[in-house]
């Protein structure tokens, strides 16, 4: 029977495979379902090293920032499943290891989601309120996906006996490469503009859903680009520039998925739908964003900005509660919960009311016929 000292260097061996893998998994899936994955690590990264690491383009650094405290954080939660509680896990079977783990994945995302990350010890709103508790669910269930492996990697390189455990944690390697690999040919054939095909009962409403919010995004990009030129408050400077690089990743993403579904280039929208379009800001709103006196411009920018995000989070709930195609309607799920996160930011929300925030974020609009959230 191996020693606990083992079980730890066994779980050292485990925690960098099934981050690995999630890294891999993540950095792959992440169009698939609409998210940008420079911007999700660029994000992570801000959660140590803080609204510094947040660029409009994020940064080689930033992202790789983001993906080595991704992996700490996996390699210390399998030490935790196997090293810590290794008496009770270690000898479990590969099958059994995979029925804890999916559990455990529950569980340890959400304590970073609810606790760790926007309380203790790192106090930082910006991943949870940007970030619906989804994400991290699946970004760790990928991680503890790989947690049956423990069966072989407990012993020594070459020394493993030839039991059912161990072949069957030999056959899930194997399935996990082939996964990494399925992923690849997918992301390869999607960076050919050869996505999946569309898949909805509503055709019309899909295609002015993402017209629509391109063009919504357009105009959010050209706000927050202002912002960053003239906000006073540094936090305000940072989120900013979040906002420009979120709303640029998902409009190439919108992008992508127009000409692999739908074979021509996206049409602009008309100056009725821009007039129509909720949250769209009209010339003389974007000129007072321009011209107003620089003591002023934080308090001008909220407020431009929060109508605008309420126009956005309206679009996207009514995308999200429609018959459209899934990967969009997950898309505009993930929209509705982080633009209402950046309206809470904007004003100055943080501790545990940003954490009521986003779980309230989670399952509905809750910034249209309503007053906004907090005061700066």
């Amino acid at each position: 029977m191996p020693s606990a000292q083992s079980n730890w260097i066994a779980a050292a061996k485990l925690g960098l495979v099934s981050s690995t893998f999630s890294t891999l998994v993540s950095q792959l899936a992440a169009a698939r379902i609409g998210r940008d994955a420079a911007v999700d690590w660029m994000t992570v990264a801000a959660i140590p090293l803080c609204d510094g690491v947040i660029t409009a383009e994020p940064s080689w650094g930033a992202i790789a920032g983001g993906i080595a405290f991704h992996q700490w954080a996996d390699f210390s939660w399998a030490l935790v499943f196997f090293g810590l509680f290794g008496r009770w896990t270690a000898e479990l079977r590969p099958l059994t290891i995979f029925a804890v783990a999916m559990p455990w994945a529950i569980f340890t995302s959400a304590t970073e989601w609810l606790l760790l990350v926007p309380l203790f010890p790192f106090f930082q709103p910006i991943f949870t309120l940007q970030q619906p508790y989804w994400i991290g669910l699946l970004v760790h269930a990928s991680s503890a996906a790989m947690y049956p492996l423990f069966a072989w990697l407990r012993f020594p390189l070459g020394a493993a006996p030839r039991s059912p455990e161990v072949r069957f944690a030999k056959a899930w390697a194997l399935g996990g490469l082939a996964v990494v690999a399925m992923l690849g040919a997918v992301a390869g054939l999607d960076a050919a503009g050869r996505e999946f095909p569309w898949f909805g009962t509503d055709r019309v409403a899909d295609q002015d859903y993402i017209r629509h919010m391109t063009t919504h995004h357009r105009q959010g990009i050209v706000l927050a680009q202002l912002g960053i030129e003239r906000a006073r408050d540094p936090s305000l400077q940072s989120l900013a520039r979040l906002m420009v690089a979120s709303q640029a990743g998902e409009n190439r993403i919108f992008d992508n998925w127009w000409q692999s579904w739908f074979g021509t280039l996206m049409p602009d929208c008309s100056a009725q739908e821009r007039a129509d379009m909720p949250g769209y800001l009209t010339q003389a709103q974007m000129q007072e964003a321009h011209t107003t006196a620089p003591e002023q411009f934080d308090a001008v920018f909220i407020r431009l900005m929060s109508l605008h995000h309420q126009g956005a989070v309206l679009m996207a709930d009514q995308e999200w509660h429609s018959h459209g195609d899934l990967r969009l309607r997950i898309m505009a799920h993930a929209i509705r919960h982080e633009q209402q996160g950046e309206i809470a930011l904007m004003h100055g929300v943080s501790g545990v009311e940003a954490v009521r925030a986003a779980i309230s974020n989670m399952v509905s609009d809750n910034v249209n016929g309503m007053d906004q959230p907090g005061t700066r």
